[in-house]
């Protein structure tokens, strides 16, 4: 007589489950129980997640379009623009940081450029001193398209961060006149460089204001102040070798173009008064 055969522990469950579930069930769980000669009952590998482009917090991505708003079709790589204009502080030769009035010049020292909502943003500063700050953080200055993309929000209709062709006056901070005519009067031919750099024309009450404190003033992604506040320096080449400054300041954002199209080409790259001012820009992670 041929002895019974004990079934193994996984064959006695299987003849359970065959009972309970019926036969084409049990065929589906065979086949998922018994193994394939030469193959494992490992997962195949998931595909690698797509690649997001990442910026640090402080700053919004933009993906990259095609733009024409500086008077030639370029297409745009993703980048990061801070959400801000820039601050600084001041850097040591061990690198500790230490702050620094934003109503001073930074001439003669080494800065890193910052970016966060409610604070002053640096005036007094030039396009290279500002690259520098820039360079510091790990970041560059925007290029011209960049600045102009992002504060128009890309739209081929909008001249201004809040959208279309027609200024909102009070929507952002510009339009109030000259600082130089408060404190040094009406006559430009008396006016000296040490009187452009004097710390109290941005200190007056309803000039220059902190960072984001004109909330109609954000384009469409999420930028705040690129039309009035402060000029801010951009990476644009210059026939003449100047800088340019873009999005005009508090004082005036319509004379040299509206609004995100405001460009001034007068000016070295190593100028700077109390109403020059930047933002920095960097690749996505």
């Amino acid at each position: 007589m041929v002895a019974s055969r004990v079934p193994t522990p996984r064959l006695w469950l299987l003849r359970v489950a065959c009972s309970a579930i019926g036969l084409f069930a049990c065929v589906a769980c065979a086949a998922r129980v018994t193994p394939t000669p030469g193959h494992s009952h490992a997962r195949p590998p998931r595909p690698p997640a797509p690649h997001v482009p990442a910026c640090p917090p402080e700053m919004v991505t933009i993906n990259g379009a095609s733009t024409d708003s500086t008077g030639g079709v370029e297409i745009l790589d993703d980048f990061c623009i801070d959400r801000y204009e820039a601050y600084v502080v001041e850097i040591d030769a061990e690198g500790h940081e230490s702050p620094h009035s934003p109503y001073a010049t930074v001439d003669n020292l080494t800065v890193r450029a910052k970016s966060a909502a409610g604070v002053v943003p640096q005036g007094y500063i030039s396009r290279v001193q500002a690259a520098k700050a820039c360079a510091n953080a790990g970041k560059r200055l925007c290029r011209a398209p960049e600045f102009v993309y992002a504060c128009s929000g890309g739209g081929p209709s909008s001249l201004y961060p809040y959208g279309g062709k027609t200024r909102q006056p009070g929507a952002c901070n510009e339009g109030k006149g000259s600082s130089m005519v408060r404190f040094f009067g009406w006559d430009p031919y008396k006016w000296t460089d040490d009187n452009f750099n004097d710390p109290r024309l941005n200190q007056w009450e309803g000039g220059l204001a902190r960072t984001g404190s004109y909330p109609a003033c954000m384009s469409p992604f999420g930028i705040y102040d690129c039309v009035g506040n402060l000029h801010e320096w951009v990476d644009e080449p210059d026939p003449q070798g100047h800088g340019r400054f873009r999005g005009g300041f508090y004082g005036d954002a319509e004379l040299n173009g509206p609004g995100c199209t405001y460009v001034t080409r007068a000016h070295s790259p190593t100028y700077h008064d109390y109403s020059t001012g930047f933002r920095c820009c960097a690749a996505p992670n």
